[in-house]
């Protein structure tokens, strides 16, 4: 046919032909790399200490990939998040990784930095007032967005930086509750920061429950119910191997 004489009608029917194949090559090839990857990480993450993490070589597309994804670290402190990703990192054949929660990388185990001011602005503010949940609920009391208005305007000196949302409680309930609860009111806390203009990506919300008392305070008073903030890094994150984006 005089179409296929065209040589650049012939060159883009041999590109669609090669692309093709590369796909029908990745769908059977696909699945079996990924168990291996995904058998070689699970080993990788328990010599780490990090259960109950798992890797998930999928895409986002469902499609097998070299790039995974890290779940079930939300628990765990940052010097093990970050042995963990490079620890998987360090596999042959792994890619990038990311974790489910969103961090765009696991901290360094370094010295945490001096206090900024606007650490200081915050505890000020919430040294007399607190953040207030309703009754065992991470729902924000309404009478709270004035404080969290102001919250929000202290940390704007900060951006840049990676700021940990710490949630507590008392010692009253059990303590996987605790932890769940405390969780959920640090991510509820985040996400009226991010409504108010403060980047997402230089949040980390984290739930302690009860393990971290007021000193001086009996670990069942109320008064250990608490939002508490650190800046855990003073730089912007830069992705790095161990966790370039897609990766709390």
């Amino acid at each position: 046919m005089a179409i296929l004489r065209n040589p650049y009608v012939a060159l883009a029917l041999g590109a669609a032909l090669i692309a093709a194949l590369a796909a029908l090559g990745g769908w059977v090839s696909g699945p079996p790399m990924a168990e291996t990857l995904t058998a070689r990480a699970q080993a990788a993450i328990a010599r780490a200490d990090g259960a109950p993490v798992t890797a998930r070589f999928v895409s986002v597309r469902g499609w097998p990939s070299r790039h995974p994804t890290l779940a079930g670290g939300g628990g765990l402190d940052e010097a093990t998040r970050d042995r963990v990703a490079k620890a998987v990192a360090a596999i042959p054949g792994v890619g990038g990784i990311r974790w489910a929660d969103g961090t765009a990388l696991a901290q360094s185990t370094t010295a945490p930095p001096e206090r900024l001011d606007c650490e200081e602005d915050v505890d000020a503010l919430l040294r007399s007032r607190t953040i207030r949940f309703e009754e065992g609920s991470a729902r924000i009391d309404a009478g709270s967005g004035a404080l969290i208005d102001e919250v929000a305007g202290a940390l704007r000196p900060c951006l840049g930086s990676i700021i940990a949302i710490a949630g507590h409680t008392d010692a009253s309930g059990p303590e996987p509750g605790n932890l769940a609860l405390s969780r959920e009111r640090a991510e509820a806390v985040q996400a009226e920061l991010v409504r108010r203009g403060i980047s997402g990506d230089g949040l980390r919300a984290r739930g302690h429950g009860s393990r971290s008392p007021v000193e001086g305070l009996d670990p069942t008073d109320p008064a250990n119910r608490r939002i508490e903030f650190s800046v855990i890094a003073t730089r912007a994150v830069r992705p790095t191997p161990v966790d370039t984006p897609g990766p709390r």
